[in-house]
């Protein structure tokens, strides 16, 4: 089984709380808002790393991002954009996609994809929660947690899908 970490919006502020949970990654996912390349390269001593551009990663460092990634785990594939609005229909054959954008951690099933927003691992912003995602890949199958840093995740739908 396969345990890649989700976050996003990070916007410069890598928390040590987030990195105490992702260092059990065997891969991390960062779906933009990076702000920093920092972030990227300390997140990348932890393990492998797929990262998107969002709206406010601009210089040169975030010129090698791309807006959409594309990755294969075991037997499921998954897309990565920073917002969700951007990205229409999902490609077939993509059983996950990941996006930010909003801070406003989420999940979703449609048309057998499962749609996640891991919210935002940075600054806190309005009264969201700080929060980080975590997708099981266990073969063909996916599994997809959220968690909360800080802040509670009361209100904020399904914490938990999956897909076989």
């Amino acid at each position: 089984m396969l345990r890649i970490g989700l976050i996003s919006d990070t916007h410069g502020l890598l928390r040590p709380e987030a990195l105490d949970h992702l260092k059990t990654c065997d891969r991390i996912i960062h779906a933009g808002d990076v702000c920093d390349p920092a972030v990227l390269r300390e997140l990348a001593l932890l393990a492998p790393i797929t990262a998107v551009r969002g709206n406010n990663d601009v210089g040169s460092w975030a010129d090698r991002l791309r807006d959409f990634e594309m990755i294969q785990a075991e037997g499921v594939q998954i897309g990565v954009i920073h917002d969700l609005a951007h990205l229409g229909a999902p490609p077939a054959g993509m059983r996950v996609v990941v996006s930010g954008h909003s801070h406003r951690p989420g999940i979703m099933e449609s048309d057998g994809v499962i749609y996640v927003n891991p919210g935002s691992a940075g600054p806190r912003r309005f009264k969201l929660p700080v929060t980080f995602g975590e997708l099981l890949v266990d073969g063909e199958t996916a599994r997809v947690r959220l968690h909360a840093l800080q802040g509670s995740l009361a209100g904020f739908g399904l914490l938990e899908g999956s897909l076989c």
